[in-house]
């Protein structure tokens, strides 16, 4: 999979089990951590777990694997880092805290359904 067949792919899985506000950043231009944010919002720690458990499935069945995951003890926020492609999942609360969207707003926005 290209960097953004698997970010578009992570965004189906979000959309799936009802990720909220889900949004990719192609962010090649700015920075050489990833190629690609996905950046969704959970509305409890039970859905945040099952939005990444649908990610890492989806991307698995396609043959890449998480290098590392995150977050996931405390719930608000859990980091997905396929490399070229980094997952953010966020509580509403932590996503307006951090405001990734506003600090990578130079990166071009992806139309991902």
């Amino acid at each position: 999979m290209t960097p953004k067949e698997m970010a578009q792919a992570a965004a189906r899985a979000l959309d799936s089990k009802k990720g909220m506000d889900i949004k990719v950043i192609e962010v090649t231009e700015q920075t050489t951590l990833a190629d690609y944010f996905v950046i969704c919002t959970g509305s409890s720690n039970t859905q945040i777990n099952a939005l990444c458990d649908a990610v890492e499935k989806e991307l698995e069945a396609n043959g890449e694997k998480a290098l590392h995951r995150e977050g996931h003890r405390g719930g608000t926020w859990v980091l997905l880092d396929y490399g070229c492609v980094v997952v953010h999942v966020f509580s509403n609360e932590a996503r307006e805290f951090y405001a990734l969207e506003r600090l990578w707003q130079d990166g071009k926005e992806l139309d991902i359904l």
